[in-house]
């Protein structure tokens, strides 16, 4: 290389050759961008990775991929060791002369109950809460936001109901086999005719099938798969 000192030439002497250092700094830029390379590459199949672990949901004994509704039903509906028949029958014992209004499966796998409803021929509601694993009642509670109107409709609904909440349910397993998990009196909202309302959860996929049971003659006016 030339310099130039105070006016006069100088020439400086160059510790390696020029072709050493050209390759010297090819074989580094090499290595470097080499290494990035990697470092990118794994950064990429980590970030995918994680990404597949994230996105992989629950899945069913066969393989399929489970809905938050359809994970939380597995998880809780093996829990129940006691069915809601006789859930319901420990909820009865607690109201004098009460009938069957509604039950249903709640709760968490750690702590699964029974949430009933019974009601007294003059359409008094009380709630009670039976331990799904025991099958132990509580104590009723009297539904204290009824007033005299909800007592009648409540009333007139149990004198119309013929139909057993256990024959309605029954009606509905023998159209699909599964577990029992909610029944409720309820009625239509154009005619009012008196129904139970049977969530059947089957175990195979975790789906909850609504049927709706006339309370008068045990025929089926509607049916609804819940695959969510």
């Amino acid at each position: 290389m030339v310099t130039k000192r105070n006016g006069s030439v100088r020439r400086s002497h160059l510790p390696v050759s020029r072709a050493a250092t050209l390759m010297c700094a090819a074989l580094a830029t090499g290595a470097l961008l080499t290494g990035c390379g990697n470092d990118d590459g794994d950064a990429a199949k980590t970030d995918a990775s994680e990404a597949g672990r994230a996105a992989s949901p629950s899945t069913s004994s066969d393989g399929g991929a489970l809905t938050d509704d359809q994970a939380e039903r597995k998880a809780l509906v093996p829990k129940a060791k006691v069915g809601y028949e006789d859930a319901l029958k420990s909820a009865l014992a607690t109201v004098d002369k009460s009938k069957p209004v509604s039950i249903e499966l709640k709760g968490t796998p750690e702590k699964p109950s029974w949430e009933a409803e019974v009601a007294t021929d003059d359409g008094s509601a009380h709630s009670v809460s039976v331990d799904a694993v025991s099958g132990k009642a509580g104590q009723a509670q009297a539904d204290k936001d009824q007033d005299a109107d909800d007592k009648r409709e409540l009333a007139d609904r149990l004198k119309k109901a013929t139909v057993t909440p256990q024959q309605a349910a029954e009606t509905a397993t023998n159209k699909t086999k599964g577990t029992v998990t909610s029944v409720e009196l309820d009625d239509t909202d154009h005619d009012r005719t008196v129904l139970w309302s049977v969530d059947v959860v089957t175990t195979n996929d975790w789906n909850k099938t609504t049927f709706d049971v006339d309370a008068a003659n045990r025929k089926i006016l509607r049916e609804h798969v819940d695959k969510d």
